[in-house]
Parts: structure tokens; C-alpha cells; sequence
């Protein structure tokens, strides 16, 4: 009978560390798997990180176009060039009552 016993015993240690050595597979696949999704991850932060940064540069350009084509001078220069208009005289005022 103690043959038996320590059979079994055997069997349930043998099962045991098949088992253990399953679900520590199973564990490193795990890691393996979220350290690439983490790798992943960061690489397109890093990407959206370079794309924010040239919209950045982008828009400064954009604010200084814009600055440019409604500078005073700009306004003035094309409104008497183009559009052949003048500062009235004096006379030429006309007030207008509430």
C-alpha cells in the first residue's frame, strides 16, 4: 500500500509542475506581449509628439502671415493703389446726427 501512496504523491507533483511551468510560459508570454504594446505605444506618442511640434512651427507661420497681410501700412498701401481711395478733406466730412 505505501507503494501506491507514493505513486500518487508522484502524480500530483508531477501535474503540479506541469502546471506551474504552463502558467509560467503563459506569465512570460504576458510580459513579452505588454512590453511590446508599451514599445508600440511610445513610438506613436513619439510620432504625435513630432507632429504637434511641426503644427506648432506651422501655426507661428501662419500667425506671422497673418500679422503680415493686416499690417496698417498693407491696408493703406492697397486701399489707395487698388482701390483708388483717398483721406477726405475737410469739407468732404459729413456728420451724421443721432
Amino acid at each position: 500500500m505505501p507503494a501506491v501512496g507514493a505513486q500518487q504523491l508522484s502524480a500530483k507533483t508531477g501535474f503540479l509542475v506541469v502546471l506551474l511551468w504552463a502558467l509560467v510560459l503563459a506569465s512570460a508570454f504576458g510580459v513579452v506581449r505588454s512590453t511590446h504594446e508599451a514599445r508600440a505605444r511610445l513610438n506613436q506618442l513619439e510620432v504625435m509628439r513630432r507632429e504637434a511640434a511641426q503644427l506648432h512651427v506651422q501655426w507661428g507661420q501662419y500667425l506671422l502671415e497673418h500679422s503680415a497681410w493686416s499690417a496698417y501700412g498693407r491696408i493703406e498701401k492697397e486701399a489707395t493703389e487698388k482701390l483708388h481711395m483717398t483721406i477726405p478733406r475737410g469739407e468732404q466730412l459729413v456728420m451724421v446726427p443721432k
